[in-house]
């Protein structure tokens, strides 16, 4: 059995950061591409970021030069590091990511979602 778990969410100042984590734990054989997500109030789920295997990464163009993904193959954990943090950043996050299981194939897991408020 495959588990994502998030920490590092809470309430921040406008202006501030936060780090969000996502540990995978299990089964694991490798894992593929890593995301975090976000879901705010009467919206629909969209992507933040996304990192692959291999380190390249990917932005909404909302957070472009504000986030940044990063991850530990080794450790099977991935990062989000927000800074100048807005309102609109204002939503659940998401961690998500594709893993390979030996004998299974690639599944897509989710964490179960970190609150982030920004407000003052």
């Amino acid at each position: 059995q495959v588990q994502l778990v998030e920490s590092g969410g809470g309430l921040v100042q406008p202006g501030g950061s936060l780090r969000l984590s996502c540990a995978a734990s299990g089964s694991i054989f490798s894992i593929n591409a890593m995301g975090w997500y976000r879901q705010a109030p009467g919206k629909q789920r969209e992507l933040v970021a996304a990192i692959t295997s291999g380190g390249s990464t990917n932005y909404a163009d909302s957070v472009k030069g504000r986030f940044t993904i990063s991850r530990d193959n080794h450790k099977n954990t991935g990062h989000l590091q927000m800074n100048s943090l807005k309102p609109e950043d204002t939503a659940v996050y998401y961690c998500n990511a594709e893993i390979r299981i030996l004998g299974v194939g690639v599944r897509d897991y989710w964490g179960q979602g970190t609150q982030v408020t920004v407000s003052s």
